[in-house]
């Protein structure tokens, strides 16, 4: 832990990454995976809080947003809001990191199915494979750069 703070070292580091690249100034170099456990929520207060549709880090979901939410643990390894992320075995796999859980949750993962109660109730809890990007390079250092 850094001195005065509740955050890992390795948080910080993550957020500046997850900041340069949506400027534009990294690109993802590595790709890695993990095991982790993952359900599915809706935008139901029934299954979050009195904002069912505004997620931890405030951003709003909507119906058909392809969202998901991660356990703190897994955010210093760089699934940070705005991550891009890959979902082994689930059709069209790729979403967008938005979300986060409570504490008590460690190698999870909750996708975001919008209202269809049905749909996540369906695909219930699972073994999955993740896929992140790691590693970043500044563009200005890649050797490809014209």
């Amino acid at each position: 832990m850094a001195s005065g703070s509740n955050r890992p070292v390795g948080w910080t580091a993550a957020a500046a990454l997850a900041v340069l690249a949506l400027q534009g100034a990294c690109v993802p170099v590595g790709e890695d995976s993990i095991e982790v456990t993952a359900t599915a929520y809706n935008s139901h207060p029934s299954q979050t809080d009195d904002s069912p549709n505004v997620a931890a880090w405030g951003d709003r979901l909507q119906p058909g947003m392809r969202a998901i939410a991660v356990s703190r643990d897994l955010i210093p390894l760089g699934f940070v809001r705005g991550a891009r992320v890959r979902i082994e075995g689930f059709p069209g796999g790729r979403f967008v990191v938005l979300d986060r859980m409570h504490y008590r949750w460690r190698r999870r993962i909750d996708i975001y199915m919008g209202d269809d109660i049905k749909a996540a109730r369906e695909w219930g809890r699972r073994r999955v494979r993740v896929y992140w990007f790691s590693s970043w390079i500044r563009k200005s250092a890649r050797p490809d750069k014209r």
